[in-house]
């Protein structure tokens, strides 16, 4: 199956880019982005979307938005990963006294071959890096995507160097290092490995995977929305309910379901609820007051998720704006209590910015923005076996 990627398209002015080569920001908007601000410039991939979806009318395969042809893939399978319907006892939506949560939806990217979401990153990033012929990949992380890179990179061969903070998880540090990836421990923060990672760029004749920067990480991140569609019966679901740090997952979320609107496929998008830790808001802080300012101190369990800087803020905030989303912080208590809930009530072990999903579902109760029957899924990004040290037990 071959890809129907037909360009790159800045986000901002509309300036196009040929997908065939290198290209990470756009040359006109991207020139006054400094490392320690949000990007500027981001490159959307576009499609034919006509032709995406007649095929689809023919064969409704993911695979018709993939946006390298899926012969360039690395070997290990990446994707399809569990949906599945569960009940937690007590939740109330907030409507009534009684009224339950009776369409909640759980979609487990803990599952994937790194047992996280970043595995779709990087499996679309390391796909270009063969295809375009170049042996090196290098990555900022706080631990998820540095983990996926190293694995999807040793499955087909590549070099792979990381910039991970040297307090990152334990088990997310080894995981790295056993599939031979080359580890650098930076005394700082994910925003300080980041600007590390594309000082390396511009000197060594390598590919850089850092999350946003590289288009493709975006759309890596779109395919578990296709999934979402296919796996909920063809249908939109009313909520999904995304853990945030950077801005990425919230945004390839976004963009699946305004492919499927863009090929014909669907008409409406879903509600995007922005979960995001106190200390680790920028981005729902942004939705609110309509103006940027960095986090001020991130500190948190769930690492992930805890990021100064957030790489897509401005597209983040978009993607809230036009799905009528919503944004809300959860403290690291209300976490690991999401984090044992979920454990107890549906067998799914998440690690805590995935709990954090839980946690802002139960939050919104007060608030009263999602209805009883509304269709929810809570997207689960890691397992909790990548970082065991943060349960609470």
């Amino acid at each position: 199956m071959k890809s129907y990627l037909t360009k790159y398209r800045c986000i901002e002015c509309g300036k196009e880019f040929d997908p065939n080569e290198l290209h990470y920001l756009c040359d006109e908007c991207g020139r006054d982005y400094l490392p320690g601000m949000p990007l500027k410039g981001v490159l959307e991939a576009v499609f034919n979307y006509e032709e995406i979806g007649r095929k689809w009318k023919q064969n409704p395969d993911p695979l018709l938005f993939s946006a390298v042809n899926p012969k360039f893939y690395p070997p290990l399978p990446v994707g399809n990963t569990p949906f599945f319907r569960v009940n937690i006892p007590g939740l109330k939506s907030g409507e009534t006294a009684s009224s339950d949560y009776t369409k909640l939806w759980i979609k487990f990217d803990g599952l994937n071959p790194s047992s996280s979401y970043k595995d779709r990153a990087s499996q679309l990033v390391v796909a270009d890096a063969l295809q375009k012929g170049i042996k090196e990949i290098v990555t900022a992380s706080t631990g998820n995507a540095a983990c996926s890179l190293a694995c999807l990179g040793a499955s087909a061969g590549l070099k792979v160097v990381i910039f991970a903070p040297q307090n990152a998880p334990p088990a997310k540090l080894i995981q790295i290092q056993v599939h031979n990836a080359e580890l650098h421990k930076v005394d700082g923060s994910y925003d300080d490995a980041f600007i590390a990672a594309l000082e390396y760029t511009k000197i060594h004749n390598c590919m850089c995977r850092n999350t946003g920067y590289h288009p493709l990480t975006i759309d890596g991140k779109k395919s578990a929305g296709i999934e979402i569609y296919i796996q909920n019966g063809y249908k939109v679901p009313d909520w999904i309910v995304i853990p945030v740090g950077d801005g990425v997952i919230l945004t390839g979320i976004y963009k699946a379901f305004l492919d499927l609107q863009r090929a014909g496929i669907t008409k409406n998008l879903p509600h995007l609820l922005c979960v995001q830790a106190e200390s680790s808001d920028a981005i729902t802080s942004y939705w609110e007051t309509g103006n940027y300012h960095d986090a001020e101190n991130p500190v948190t369990i769930a690492d992930s998720i805890k990021v100064k800087t957030p790489a897509l803020a401005h597209w983040s905030v978009k993607a809230l704006i036009e799905t009528d989303g919503k944004g809300i912080r959860v403290s690291d208590a209300e976490i690991q209590e999401a984090q044992l809930e979920l454990a107890k009530y549906t067998g799914v072990f998440a690690e805590p910015s995935s709990s954090a999903t839980w946690a802002g579902l139960k939050k919104t109760v007060t608030k009263r923005w999602v209805n009883a029957d509304s269709d929810i899924v809570l997207l689960i990004t890691g397992h909790g076996l990548k970082d065991p040290g943060a349960v609470k037990l």
